[in-house]
């Protein structure tokens, strides 16, 4: 299973980290919080695209005068999934219903000059009670004091838990939606390409936009529920960024 390359990097990297006390020496856990709107698929692998509430929760970590701290540094990782409900869409039907899940992990992360290498596990409760990870690396750029701009490369995956719950089809729902019985692998299930933009109102409120592009890869892109391998996706929100001093 793909996903234990993860844990394992994690498991060697930590305690180097420590060892060399990059963990946890900052001065400032900075995160942007907020609501927004998404415009993409209306699930993962679905050709229909719907507008979604985007529930942000983003933290980077800082130094003094607000710029990222250079070096490893570790933070919590949160993240939302929307439900899934399969009378919304006709591809779906006869299939269960998913219900919203909540991601709940760490995030370990390198910052060199504008550069940022980075590692996510998170654990899943509610929806998918699966294991998922994310290992991607983003360039920031500064346009003045209130224009911030990422650009970024992600390989996001998912334990046999989590692939079966989005993709995979039951014995049950073989029978009642006509899909042959699908159960996926575990492993790296989309790639995708991001820009980032946040544009500061004041100093405590900002305009935070998203454009991503993604590609389902191997088992989750083999599902007979995946009817568009393509999941691009556009995202506009507003944010209170709080600070946390340490």
């Amino acid at each position: 299973m793909r996903i234990a390359a993860f844990a394992l990097i994690t498991a060697v990297a930590l305690p180097m980290a420590a060892q060399a006390q990059w963990l946890n020496a900052f001065d400032q856990l900075s995160f942007d919080a907020g609501l927004g709107a998404s415009y993409g698929p209306g699930y993962l692998g679905a050709d229909e695209n719907d507008a979604e509430p985007w529930f942000i929760l983003r933290n980077v970590t800082l130094g003094e005068g607000g710029e990222e701290k250079q070096g490893f540094s570790i933070i919590p990782s949160l993240n939302y999934l929307g439900k899934r409900d399969a009378a919304d869409y006709d591809d779906l039907n006869g299939m269960d219903d998913i219900s919203r899940a909540y991601e709940l992990g760490f995030k370990l992360s390198y910052v060199s000059g504008p550069f940022t290498s980075y590692t996510h596990i998170r654990k899943g409760f509610g929806g998918h009670h699966g294991v998922v990870g994310q290992i991607g690396t983003r360039y920031r750029h500064d346009f003045g004091d209130r224009l911030t701009f990422w650009a970024g490369a992600e390989l996001q995956a998912g334990d046999d838990e989590f692939t079966d719950t989005y993709f995979g089809v039951s014995a049950d729902e073989a029978v009642t939606s006509g899909y042959d019985e699908y159960s996926p692998g575990g492993g790296f299930y989309e790639a995708n390409l991001n820009l980032e933009a946040r544009y500061m109102l004041n100093d405590d409120w900002a305009v935070l936009g998203r454009a991503k592009y993604g590609r389902l890869l191997e088992d989750a892109a083999d599902s007979p529920l995946v009817k568009d391998k393509n999941q691009p996706e556009i995202s506009i929100g507003i944010v209170r960024h709080l600070n946390f001093s340490f």
